[in-house]
């Protein structure tokens, strides 16, 4: 499994971490702990700002 993105429930605001499985593809969510790496978190959250999936040309 590996982490790709993060989700964050309208209900609570509670953070999820969205993981991808390596060999099928298949998603799953998991509840982020409290000793889980609060920079890695923030990084999967800020990766669609810093790699959108399509080009943006405001040009």
């Amino acid at each position: 499994m590996e982490p790709i993105a993060i989700s964050v429930r309208a209900q609570n605001g509670e953070w999820s971490i969205v993981h991808r499985c390596t060999s099928c593809a298949q998603l799953r969510t998991n509840r982020i702990a409290g000793d889980d790496s609060e920079l890695a978190l923030l990084g999967l959250a800020l990766r669609p700002i810093s790699n959108p999936a399509f080009p943006l040309d405001f040009g």
